[in-house]
């Protein structure tokens, strides 16, 4: 079971962040601001040994990556950001590649959407505050792949298949995709590379095909739109009245539930790599708007992740991505918390030793 964690480069300030949210925001302001939103509802939650970092620091970079080792995970899958020509929040990983540490291996995945409002922080007014739009344009595809040519050239960059490692967020989002999937292999071989293993994300299962048609080579389900459907279809047979007040407060899964659909039997699937979901509660960011998995725990977890393991065992992908590793302001992440401390870690660190 080869595990890599999504990785949000968020936690430093940023110009763009500063105009947008006031001086130094970060998503720690989020984070220390949630409420509770309902009876037993856990929040706010507080980070543990880590604190509330600054990732321009590396000796916290240092710590996550001795971490992320004791968990027996394989690398960070890097988020990366890029608005027709503009990076956001690289300043992480740029030192990363600057300085050669930490030593540990890393890959991006690119987040192709716009950035409204409410991607960040809970906003009544959303809609209508579009902060970055997202553009792609076969002519910003080249100075895009020269932009992170560096970054695949590491000696750290994770690799399958001899090709290195490269996530979509919203593959179908691609304008003309099969096209787009052609150019980025063709401009990878020019580059002395074998290819791209692209893998594309997907929140539900439905999706799998559409992406692998496009030309992709794996797909990683995370399956919260199925679950979100689930209990939509649920409320539909309410009343009007219930159905309008549930329209006003959050979306509340049981986790245990919710993580059956994380091995299904699409998930054997060769092309397609499940995902690893410690928990889950966007109400830091949405509040009252929020989806929220109830009742994590690292005993479920456990439980959880067993099942994925026994899936990846089954097949010649053993591929796993671990959503996420430090997304605090969705409630998902594994980094030490002051609630349960290193459980979450030394859990994932026994699965791996058995794989």
């Amino acid at each position: 079971m080869r595990v890599i964690a999504y990785y949000l480069p968020q936690f430093h300030s940023i110009p763009e962040n500063d105009t947008w949210w006031g001086k130094d925001f970060t998503e720690w302001q989020s984070v220390r601001a949630a409420k509770p939103l309902f009876p037993g509802h856990q929040q706010p939650v507080e980070p543990g040994e880590l604190g509330y970092y600054n990732l321009l620091d590396p000796i916290v970079r240092e710590r996550q990556a001795q971490l992320a080792r004791e968990a027996g995970i394989e690398g960070f899958c890097y988020w990366h950001y890029w608005f027709g020509g503009k990076q956001l929040l690289e300043q992480p990983l740029q030192q990363v590649l600057q300085s050669g540490k930490p030593d540990f291996p890393f890959c991006i995945a690119w987040a192709n959407e716009s950035w409204y409002a409410k991607t960040w922080r809970d906003d009544t007014h959303a809609q209508d505050r579009l902060l970055i739009e997202q553009t792609n344009s076969e002519q910003d595809d080249q100075a895009h792949f020269e932009t992170i040519l560096p970054i695949l050239r590491d000696k750290r960059y994770i690799c399958v298949q001899g090709k290195p490692l490269m996530v979509i967020y919203r593959p179908l989002d691609l304008p003309k995709g099969k096209a787009w999937v052609e150019r980025w292999q063709k401009m990878a071989k020019n580059a002395g590379f074998n290819g791209l293993f692209l893998v594309g994300h997907a929140a539900y299962s439905k999706q799998v095909n559409a992406v692998l048609n496009l030309g992709f080579d794996a797909v990683n389900i995370v399956p919260l739109g199925d679950a979100k459907r689930d209990i939509r279809s649920a409320l539909h047979h309410l009343p009007d009245l219930f159905r309008y007040i549930c329209g006003k407060a959050p979306l509340v899964y049981d986790y245990s539930d919710a993580m059956r659909a994380f091995a299904t039997p699409i998930m054997r699937r060769k092309e397609v790599i499940p995902t690893l979901l410690p928990n889950w509660d966007h109400s830091p960011r949405s509040g009252s708007r929020a989806f929220i998995l109830n009742h994590a725990s690292p005993e479920k977890f456990k439980a959880h992740a067993e099942a994925i393991r026994h899936i990846a065992d089954s097949k010649q992908n053993d591929l796993v991505m671990l959503k996420s590793w430090n997304e605090w302001s969705e409630g998902n992440y594994i980094e030490p918390d002051k609630r349960w401390g290193k459980q979450y870690i030394e859990i994932l660190s026994r699965l791996t030793q058995q794989s």
